[in-house]
Protein backbone atom coordinates (compact mmCIF):
# COMPACT_ATOMS: atom_id res chain seq x y z
CA UNK A 1 0.00 0.00 0.00
CA UNK A 2 1.42 3.39 -0.99
CA UNK A 3 1.76 5.97 1.70
CA UNK A 4 -0.09 9.27 2.05
CA UNK A 5 0.93 11.62 4.85
CA UNK A 6 -0.76 14.46 6.71
CA UNK A 7 1.63 16.68 8.65
CA UNK A 8 0.17 18.67 11.54
CA UNK A 9 2.15 21.68 12.68
CA UNK A 10 1.44 23.32 16.03
CA UNK A 11 2.27 26.98 15.45
CA UNK A 12 2.74 27.77 19.16
CA UNK A 13 4.58 24.69 20.44
CA UNK A 14 8.17 25.04 21.61
CA UNK A 15 10.54 27.72 20.37
CA UNK A 16 11.85 26.28 17.11
CA UNK A 17 11.75 27.75 13.60
CA UNK A 18 8.53 26.64 11.88
CA UNK A 19 9.48 28.13 8.49
CA UNK A 20 12.58 25.95 8.31
CA UNK A 21 10.44 22.96 9.29
CA UNK A 22 8.00 23.59 6.45
CA UNK A 23 10.80 23.78 3.90
CA UNK A 24 12.35 20.53 5.12
CA UNK A 25 9.03 18.68 5.13
CA UNK A 26 8.31 19.74 1.56
CA UNK A 27 11.80 18.93 0.28
CA UNK A 28 12.30 15.59 2.02
CA UNK A 29 8.79 14.22 1.49
CA UNK A 30 8.79 15.23 -2.20
CA UNK A 31 12.13 13.46 -2.58
CA UNK A 32 10.46 10.28 -1.29
CA UNK A 33 7.65 10.68 -3.86
CA UNK A 34 5.06 10.42 -1.08
CA UNK A 35 1.85 12.49 -1.46
CA UNK A 36 1.39 14.77 1.53
CA UNK A 37 -0.58 17.65 2.98
CA UNK A 38 0.36 20.15 5.68
CA UNK A 39 -2.30 21.32 8.15
CA UNK A 40 -2.24 23.44 11.29
CA UNK A 41 -3.34 22.09 14.64
CA UNK A 42 -6.38 23.77 16.18
CA UNK A 43 -6.73 25.34 19.59
CA UNK A 44 -9.83 23.29 20.42
CA UNK A 45 -7.99 19.99 19.93
CA UNK A 46 -10.82 18.71 17.73
CA UNK A 47 -9.61 16.24 15.12
CA UNK A 48 -12.70 14.12 14.52
CA UNK A 49 -12.81 15.35 10.93
CA UNK A 50 -9.74 13.18 10.36
CA UNK A 51 -11.72 9.94 10.45
CA UNK A 52 -13.63 10.75 7.27
CA UNK A 53 -10.54 12.29 5.63
CA UNK A 54 -8.46 9.17 6.34
CA UNK A 55 -11.10 6.94 4.77
CA UNK A 56 -11.82 9.20 1.79
CA UNK A 57 -8.20 9.96 0.88
CA UNK A 58 -6.55 6.70 1.97
CA UNK A 59 -4.28 8.46 4.46
CA UNK A 60 -1.71 6.09 5.98
CA UNK A 61 0.30 8.36 8.28
CA UNK A 62 -0.40 11.33 10.54
CA UNK A 63 2.78 13.16 11.56
CA UNK A 64 2.54 15.60 14.45
CA UNK A 65 5.06 18.43 14.49
CA UNK A 66 4.53 19.55 18.06
CA UNK A 67 4.66 18.40 21.66
CA UNK A 68 3.10 15.70 23.79
CA UNK A 69 -0.21 17.53 24.21
CA UNK A 70 -0.80 17.68 20.46
CA UNK A 71 0.22 14.04 20.00
CA UNK A 72 -2.28 13.08 22.70
CA UNK A 73 -5.14 15.03 21.12
CA UNK A 74 -4.62 13.56 17.66
CA UNK A 75 -3.83 9.99 18.72
CA UNK A 76 -6.74 9.93 21.15
CA UNK A 77 -9.11 10.77 18.31
CA UNK A 78 -7.82 7.95 16.11
CA UNK A 79 -7.80 4.97 18.49
CA UNK A 80 -10.01 2.88 16.21
CA UNK A 81 -8.22 3.84 12.98
CA UNK A 82 -5.54 1.79 11.21
CA UNK A 83 -3.11 4.68 10.98
CA UNK A 84 0.56 5.31 11.76
CA UNK A 85 1.43 8.22 14.04
CA UNK A 86 4.75 10.00 13.58
CA UNK A 87 6.37 12.72 15.66
CA UNK A 88 8.64 15.61 14.74
CA UNK A 89 9.49 16.85 18.26
CA UNK A 90 8.68 20.57 18.46
CA UNK A 91 7.32 20.89 21.99
CA UNK A 92 8.79 22.13 25.23
CA UNK A 93 9.37 18.66 26.71
CA UNK A 94 8.86 16.03 23.97
CA UNK A 95 8.60 13.23 26.53
CA UNK A 96 7.03 10.60 24.27
CA UNK A 97 9.51 11.22 21.45
CA UNK A 98 12.43 10.92 23.87
CA UNK A 99 11.04 7.71 25.38
CA UNK A 100 10.65 6.24 21.87
CA UNK A 101 14.19 7.40 20.96
CA UNK A 102 12.89 9.62 18.16
CA UNK A 103 15.63 12.14 17.32
CA UNK A 104 15.18 15.73 18.42
CA UNK A 105 16.94 16.95 15.28
CA UNK A 106 14.35 17.86 12.62
CA UNK A 107 16.23 16.26 9.71
CA UNK A 108 16.78 13.02 11.60
CA UNK A 109 13.21 12.97 12.90
CA UNK A 110 11.97 13.35 9.32
CA UNK A 111 14.26 10.55 8.19
CA UNK A 112 12.68 8.38 10.87
CA UNK A 113 9.25 9.00 9.31
CA UNK A 114 10.53 7.41 6.08
CA UNK A 115 12.79 4.67 7.47
CA UNK A 116 11.33 3.89 10.89
CA UNK A 117 8.94 1.11 11.84
CA UNK A 118 5.40 1.64 13.15
CA UNK A 119 4.86 -0.39 16.33
CA UNK A 120 2.05 -0.36 18.86
CA UNK A 121 2.46 1.49 22.14
CA UNK A 122 0.16 1.64 25.15
CA UNK A 123 -1.71 4.66 26.43
CA UNK A 124 -4.32 5.14 29.15
CA UNK A 125 -7.58 6.78 30.13
CA UNK A 126 -7.83 9.05 33.16
CA UNK A 127 -11.58 9.16 33.75
CA UNK A 128 -12.78 9.57 30.17
CA UNK A 129 -9.76 11.53 28.91
CA UNK A 130 -7.01 10.00 26.79
CA UNK A 131 -3.35 10.31 27.74
CA UNK A 132 -0.54 9.12 25.48
CA UNK A 133 2.25 9.07 28.06
CA UNK A 134 1.99 10.92 31.39
CA UNK A 135 -0.38 12.72 33.69
CA UNK A 136 0.21 14.21 37.10
CA UNK A 137 -1.53 15.57 40.17
CA UNK A 138 -0.05 18.25 42.40
CA UNK A 139 3.24 20.08 42.01
CA UNK A 140 4.09 19.28 38.39
CA UNK A 141 0.51 19.96 37.35
CA UNK A 142 0.59 23.39 38.98
CA UNK A 143 3.79 24.12 37.05
CA UNK A 144 2.00 23.06 33.85
CA UNK A 145 -0.94 25.37 34.61
CA UNK A 146 1.37 28.33 35.27
CA UNK A 147 3.62 27.54 32.29
CA UNK A 148 0.60 27.58 29.95
CA UNK A 149 -0.13 31.18 30.98
CA UNK A 150 3.31 32.46 29.97
CA UNK A 151 3.91 34.43 26.78
CA UNK A 152 7.20 32.63 26.07
CA UNK A 153 7.85 28.88 25.89
CA UNK A 154 10.91 26.71 26.21
CA UNK A 155 12.97 25.05 28.92
CA UNK A 156 14.09 28.27 30.64
CA UNK A 157 10.49 29.39 31.15
CA UNK A 158 9.57 25.96 32.49
CA UNK A 159 12.47 26.04 34.97
CA UNK A 160 11.42 29.48 36.22
CA UNK A 161 7.88 28.29 36.87
CA UNK A 162 9.20 25.16 38.58
CA UNK A 163 11.36 27.19 40.97
CA UNK A 164 8.54 29.61 41.78
CA UNK A 165 6.21 26.76 42.62
CA UNK A 166 8.84 24.90 44.63
CA UNK A 167 9.15 27.84 47.01
CA UNK A 168 5.44 27.88 47.86
CA UNK A 169 4.36 24.24 47.37
CA UNK A 170 2.56 22.36 50.14
CA UNK A 171 1.41 18.73 49.96
CA UNK A 172 -2.10 17.53 49.05
CA UNK A 173 -4.04 14.62 50.53
CA UNK A 174 -4.72 11.56 48.36
CA UNK A 175 -6.15 8.09 48.68
CA UNK A 176 -4.82 5.56 46.16
CA UNK A 177 -6.63 2.27 45.59
CA UNK A 178 -5.08 -0.52 43.52
CA UNK A 179 -4.99 -4.30 43.61
CA UNK A 180 -7.35 -4.39 46.57
CA UNK A 181 -5.31 -2.15 48.83
CA UNK A 182 -5.69 1.49 49.89
CA UNK A 183 -2.88 3.96 50.51
CA UNK A 184 -3.55 7.31 52.20
CA UNK A 185 -0.77 9.80 51.60
CA UNK A 186 0.03 13.46 51.83
CA UNK A 187 2.08 14.02 48.71
CA UNK A 188 3.69 16.78 46.69
CA UNK A 189 2.71 15.01 43.49
CA UNK A 190 1.55 11.79 41.91
CA UNK A 191 2.67 10.85 38.40
CA UNK A 192 0.92 8.22 36.29
CA UNK A 193 3.28 7.25 33.51
CA UNK A 194 3.39 5.02 30.46
CA UNK A 195 6.64 6.71 29.41
CA UNK A 196 9.83 6.96 31.44
CA UNK A 197 10.07 10.67 30.58
CA UNK A 198 8.89 13.89 32.14
CA UNK A 199 10.48 15.51 29.09
CA UNK A 200 13.79 17.29 28.45
CA UNK A 201 15.66 14.08 29.41
CA UNK A 202 14.24 14.13 32.97
CA UNK A 203 13.44 10.56 33.96
CA UNK A 204 10.36 10.12 36.14
CA UNK A 205 9.65 6.38 35.80
CA UNK A 206 12.85 4.40 35.15
CA UNK A 207 11.04 1.07 34.73
CA UNK A 208 8.37 2.35 32.36
CA UNK A 209 8.01 0.67 28.99
CA UNK A 210 5.84 2.00 26.17
CA UNK A 211 4.39 -1.44 25.47
CA UNK A 212 4.37 -3.55 28.65
CA UNK A 213 0.66 -3.23 29.49
CA UNK A 214 1.44 -1.49 32.77
CA UNK A 215 1.23 1.99 34.26
CA UNK A 216 4.08 3.24 36.45
CA UNK A 217 2.89 5.17 39.49
CA UNK A 218 5.18 7.55 41.38
CA UNK A 219 4.05 9.16 44.64
CA UNK A 220 6.36 11.79 46.13
CA UNK A 221 5.19 12.01 49.73
CA UNK A 222 5.28 14.82 52.28
CA UNK A 223 8.82 15.50 53.52
CA UNK A 224 11.09 18.47 54.13
CA UNK A 225 11.73 20.74 51.14
CA UNK A 226 15.40 19.69 51.15
CA UNK A 227 14.47 16.01 51.05
CA UNK A 228 11.82 16.75 48.43
CA UNK A 229 14.37 18.42 46.17
CA UNK A 230 16.84 15.57 46.64
CA UNK A 231 14.20 12.91 45.98
CA UNK A 232 13.04 14.57 42.76
CA UNK A 233 16.57 15.24 41.49
CA UNK A 234 17.58 11.65 42.27
CA UNK A 235 14.52 10.37 40.44
CA UNK A 236 14.64 12.68 37.43
CA UNK A 237 18.33 13.21 36.75
CA UNK A 238 19.84 9.95 37.94
CA UNK A 239 16.84 7.79 37.13
CA UNK A 240 17.16 6.00 40.46
CA UNK A 241 14.33 4.69 42.61
CA UNK A 242 14.03 2.69 45.77
CA UNK A 243 13.47 -1.00 45.11
CA UNK A 244 9.97 -2.20 45.81
CA UNK A 245 9.64 -3.85 49.23
CA UNK A 246 6.11 -4.53 50.41
CA UNK A 247 7.19 -4.45 54.08
CA UNK A 248 8.63 -0.91 53.92
CA UNK A 249 6.66 0.39 50.91
CA UNK A 250 4.39 2.78 52.83
CA UNK A 251 7.29 4.14 54.89
CA UNK A 252 9.30 5.39 51.92
CA UNK A 253 9.36 9.03 50.84
CA UNK A 254 8.90 8.05 47.20
CA UNK A 255 6.49 5.23 46.36
CA UNK A 256 6.84 3.46 43.02
CA UNK A 257 4.68 0.64 41.73
CA UNK A 258 3.19 -0.74 38.54
CA UNK A 259 -0.41 -1.66 37.85
CA UNK A 260 -2.95 -1.94 35.03
CA UNK A 261 -5.49 0.30 36.75
CA UNK A 262 -6.06 2.33 39.89
CA UNK A 263 -8.36 4.86 41.53
CA UNK A 264 -7.15 8.12 43.08
CA UNK A 265 -9.31 10.19 45.43
CA UNK A 266 -8.33 13.85 45.44
CA UNK A 267 -10.21 15.63 48.27
CA UNK A 268 -7.93 18.71 48.24
CA UNK A 269 -8.55 19.28 44.51
CA UNK A 270 -4.87 19.06 43.57
CA UNK A 271 -4.37 20.39 40.03
CA UNK A 272 -4.07 18.00 37.08
CA UNK A 273 -2.05 17.93 33.89
CA UNK A 274 -2.45 15.45 31.04
CA UNK A 275 0.57 15.02 28.77
CA UNK A 276 1.91 18.35 29.95
CA UNK A 277 -1.26 20.34 29.26
CA UNK A 278 -3.30 21.78 32.16
CA UNK A 279 -6.62 19.99 32.67
CA UNK A 280 -9.62 20.28 34.96
CA UNK A 281 -9.20 18.37 38.19
CA UNK A 282 -11.70 16.06 39.90
CA UNK A 283 -12.41 14.55 43.32
CA UNK A 284 -11.95 11.05 41.89
CA UNK A 285 -9.89 9.61 39.05
CA UNK A 286 -10.29 6.16 37.54
CA UNK A 287 -7.18 5.34 35.52
CA UNK A 288 -6.72 2.30 33.27
CA UNK A 289 -4.17 1.21 30.68
CA UNK A 290 -5.09 0.94 26.99
CA UNK A 291 -2.89 -1.84 25.65
CA UNK A 292 -1.70 -1.37 22.04
CA UNK A 293 -3.48 1.97 21.77
CA UNK A 294 -1.88 3.23 18.55
CA UNK A 295 1.02 2.67 16.17
CA UNK A 296 3.98 5.02 16.63
CA UNK A 297 6.73 5.32 13.98
CA UNK A 298 9.96 4.57 15.85
CA UNK A 299 13.62 4.16 14.87
CA UNK A 300 14.53 0.65 13.78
Amino acid sequence: MSRRIIYFINPISGTRDKESLLQKIEAKTSLQNIPFEILHTNAQGNYYFLKEKISRENITDIVICGGDGTVSQVAGTLLDEDINIGIIPMGSGNGLALAAKIPNNIDKALDNIFTGKAAYIDSFFINSTFSCMLCGLGFDAQVAHDFAKQSSRGLSTYIKQTLRNFIKVTPWSFEIIYKGQSINAEAYFISIANSNQFGNQFTIAPRANLNDGLLDIIVVKKMSKVKFLWAVMRQMLAGKINDYDEHTFRKKNVLYFQTEKLIIYNPDAAPLHIDGDPSNTSEKFTIEIIADAFKLIQPV
